[in-house]
């Protein structure tokens, strides 16, 4: 069971990975993003989560400076985007997200999305960097089942994180059924549906029971999941609201009864079938 912000999960190769982040995506480059990772730091988050598609690098890097946390305690995630797959390519905008960060080392580098004929050139990339000690973890981002086994029937080192659209209108319980027998650990993406659930009344007649918001509710169900989950959010008082939700434990029935809320309904692209 998650206790606290600072509750871990092991990855397959030991490197340990805070159950709860701050996601950064569309926070916008400067003042906006610097105050988001200053704030959620301030208050106990470990983990940062951005991408080179979020043009946020900058911003991220400078605020882990100025936040004055031993760089050690950080767990900081970044990707790799679609235009730059490709061994070379990889290899040089992982040396361009280092660079923005101010950083020497990623905790978790990222494909951000299966772009066929690309993603196991990527990935051979990233199996390099994590040996040269570049990055602590190497993963993947939006990979269905059919992409992990592709990826998997060549690759030296198993991807250790799937990130990927998860919430209660999109459970993926075959995908994390999967990922669990191959010990790659999930993590959720959107995991409020950008907040298109807080109405739901499944989800706020649980909340009321709890006295939690429906976000709370559901931010506990993904780690009842045993899913990682980095809502985002660049409003201090959010940022502490998402992550007030170690005190109180939802039941089987309550588990089941988000679970039954699937209608594999996306508020991103299709994996398998996405056009940037």
């Amino acid at each position: 069971m998650v206790h606290s912000l600072s509750d871990t999960t092991t990855l397959h190769n030991g490197v340990k990975m805070p159950w709860f982040g701050l996601g950064v995506y569309k926070a916008q480059e400067g003042e906006e993003v610097i105050q988001a990772v200053k704030v959620a730091i301030k208050h106990g988050y470990r983990s940062i989560d951005t991408a080179a598609l979020y043009q946020n690098e900058g911003g991220v890097g400078k605020a882990i400076i100025e936040a004055n946390v031993p760089r050690e305690e950080l767990f900081v995630t970044t990707k790799v985007w679609n235009s730059d797959q490709g061994y070379d390519s990889t290899i040089q905008a992982f040396h361009t997200s280092l660079t923005k960060l101010g950083l020497d080392y990623v905790d978790l580098y990222l494909i951000h999305w299966p772009v066929v004929g690309k993603y196991k050139d990527t990935w051979k990339a990233l199996e390099d960097l994590y040996e040269q000690g570049k990055v602590r973890a190497i993963g993947v981002s939006n990979f269905q089942i059919h992409h992990l086994k592709d990826l998997m029937a060549d690759a030296k080192i198993k991807p250790m994180v799937n990130q990927v659209e998860l919430h209660p209108s999109l459970t993926q319980k075959e995908l994390l059924a999967f990922c669990q027998k191959e010990n790659i650990q999930i993590e959720a993406w959107s995991p409020l549906k950008k907040g298109r659930l807080q109405e739901d009344s499944v989800i706020t007649s649980i909340a009321n029971k709890h006295q939690k918001t429906p976000a709370q509710v559901i931010l506990r169900w993904d780690l009842q999941n045993k899913v990682v989950t980095i809502p985002k959010s660049v409003k201090e008082h959010r940022i502490i609201e998402n992550a007030d939700i170690f005190d109180f434990t939802l039941t089987d029935e309550e588990m089941n009864q988000i679970d039954g809320l699937n209608k594999n309904e996306r508020t991103g692209a299709d994996p398998d079938n996405f056009d940037f």
